[in-house]
């Protein structure tokens, strides 16, 4: 992507601005103990983390930044921070 003087990312939808390689630690999200409560995708400052057809959530990790605050935040313990490979 590159950018215009000035800015930080081209202008546009921030959709179009994919900024999960940015990342140094990834989310991984056990659901076979997650409770379903949500509040990981409330407290996701990106919004990347949505609800799939079964209740559970995952994050869209071409968008994560790999902030950490979903598994700060998660009252089951269930997301874990993993150093992401490249």
């Amino acid at each position: 992507m590159a950018l215009n003087v000035g800015c930080a990312a081209a202008p546009g939808r921030a959709r179009d601005n994919k900024t999960g390689s940015w990342r140094v630690f990834k989310p991984v999200f056990k659901h076979e103990t997650c409770t379903k409560c949500g509040l990981c995708e409330t407290v996701c400052p990106e919004g990347c983390v949505k609800e799939d057809k079964d209740g559970f959530f995952t994050p869209d990790l071409d968008y994560c930044k790999g902030c950490g605050l979903c598994a700060k935040e998660c009252p089951a313990d269930d997301i874990e921070m993993v150093q992401e490979e490249k």
